[in-house]
């Protein structure tokens, strides 16, 4: 099973048995300890840490999948749905560079997050 499928499915057995949080604000601060664990072994990153920093991301990950669950939310279905959204703005940006002739390597950052946000708009 993919990894994402494997993280909420254990989570689902977990609740099964009475081992979960209470409620969806629980989850979020667990969600809010992981980012600030993460970026702190970001910050440390030298020699050695990207195992820490690999960590702590797949558990800043895993409590997101378990934060989908209480605000029931298929943590699969909204990747995907983040996917094409993505594919679909990037997509735009490409093809308004290609109308302007231009290149997006050849681009400024600010160049082709103008493009970006003219796409959010546009596919929102």
């Amino acid at each position: 099973l993919p990894e994402l499928v494997k993280a909420y499915r254990m989570q689902e057995k977990a609740a099964g048995v009475g081992f979960d949080w209470d409620n969806k604000e629980q989850v979020w601060d667990k969600v809010e300890e992981e980012i600030r664990e993460l970026k702190e072994e970001v910050g440390n990153m030298g020699a050695g840490s990207k195992k820490r920093v690999t960590e702590e991301f797949g558990d800043l990950m895993f409590a997101l999948v378990n934060y989908s669950r209480f605000i029931k939310v298929n943590p699969m279905d909204a990747l995907e749905v983040a996917n094409k959204k993505f594919r679909s703005r990037f997509n735009y940006v490409e093809e308004k560079a290609r109308e302007m002739g231009r290149s997006l390597v050849d681009m400024s950052l600010d160049e082709m997050n103008e493009l970006w946000e003219e796409a959010k708009k546009i596919n929102n």
